[in-house]
């Protein structure tokens, strides 16, 4: 069995009875109790997520002068400090070794959160660009991060960060005091739902966890609900949807992708935009429960055109979505698509991302 690594949060999950698995090489709770009423509890109410396995690294240094702006897909001089951006981290052919998001924790402060399965790498990655006078420090360990997202995740977190909570705008963040304890209130959120991001010295993971969990309008939810909340917003995961031999433009992230800077992998994506894209990442509907799985392959007009790289039942839709991978003829709304692995097929219809459209991220 593989060496899993565990989160501060490994025995009180076993506690509530948690089924784990193994995830990006750590050992993560899937469900606790089930997956469809997790996923209900955060489209609701308030669901728990432990997220301590994400990697969190720390810069400080001139932003120009140490080059870091290549590494990354977006600007990341024009992040206003106490704001958040999402986008890539590229290799030479443009590929994507990773997804994060940058912090702007003051003028020459970064924060980058990475995926926990890509962490090592996307350090080294980074680390080969900068040039001059930095510190970038690897804290992972030492920083924990749990997920408080729902409807009423504002009410509840008003309790213990006061007028902070209905201030934070969407990708912004706080510093507040928890426990004792400097910690960092963010608002990014995987779920479609208005959601919230707690950074905190793992030493106090435990009691802030349990602490949470005293209100009854919250309960723990795993990778699992997760998994199906964030597929019926149509937000892609690294190493099903995303990877490295995937551009961002393949992967409909072009949003993302800023090509008036520099950064590696560029020069491919300038190809790209010139000459168009063979394949493109789209959504589905399927047209009944059934729902494919990672790997199936596309066809259309019986010609096989792609292949599944995210698939699940939707509870909100009562139908399977998925996305994947098709040749761009076949990606415009509406086309008709069959899903198929061995003798199962699927018939299924392109459909504009999000799936699910009632979600109060914004709110």
């Amino acid at each position: 069995m593989e060496n899993l690594k565990s989160t501060p949060l490994e025995a009180e999950h076993i506690r509530l009875k948690a089924k784990m698995a193994p995830f990006g090489g750590w050992n993560m709770p899937i469900q606790y109790e089930s997956i469809i009423e997790e996923h209900m509890q955060c489209r609701k109410s308030i669901a728990l997520f432990d997220t301590c396995h994400m990697g969190e690294f720390f810069f400080t240094g001139d932003l120009e002068k140490t080059n870091i702006e290549r590494a990354f897909s977006f600007k990341v001089g024009t992040i206003k400090v106490g704001k958040c951006r999402y986008g890539l981290i590229l290799n030479e052919k443009g590929g994507m070794v990773d997804d994060c998001i940058i912090y702007r924790l003051g003028e020459n402060e970064l924060m980058m959160v990475v995926n926990a399965g890509t962490k090592d790498n996307d350090f080294n990655v980074i680390k080969s660009v900068l040039k001059g006078d930095f510190v970038f420090e690897d804290k992972s360990e030492a920083t924990s991060k749990l997920d408080v997202q729902g409807p009423l995740s504002r009410d509840l977190l008003r309790k213990y960060f006061g007028s902070a909570v209905d201030e934070l705008k969407y990708f912004s963040f706080v510093n507040a005091n928890l426990m004792g304890q400097d910690v960092m209130l963010s608002r990014t959120g995987y779920t479609g739902e208005l959601g919230f991001e707690i950074y905190m010295p793992s030493k106090i993971c435990v009691e802030v966890w349990n602490e949470l969990l005293k209100d009854e309008r919250i309960k723990p939810a795993g990778l699992g609900a997760r998994d199906l909340l964030r597929l019926e917003m149509g937000y892609p995961l690294y190493g099903s949807d995303l990877d490295e031999e995937t551009t961002p433009l393949e992967a409909d992230l072009s949003y993302f992708v800023h090509l008036d800077k520099d950064f590696v992998g560029k020069d491919v994506l300038m190809k790209q935009v010139e000459n168009g894209l063979e394949k493109i990442r789209v959504g589905f509907v399927c047209d009944g429960r059934r729902a494919p799985r990672h790997g199936y392959r596309i066809f259309a007009d019986g010609e096989d055109i792609g292949y599944v790289t995210s698939g699940g039942f939707s509870p909100s839709l009562g139908k399977g979505i998925g996305m994947g991978y098709v040749k761009t003829k076949y990606s415009s709304e509406n086309s008709t698509l069959e899903l198929s692995q061995d003798k199962v097929k699927i018939k299924a219809v392109v459909e504009k991302t999000p799936f699910y459209k009632d979600g109060s991220l914004r709110k």
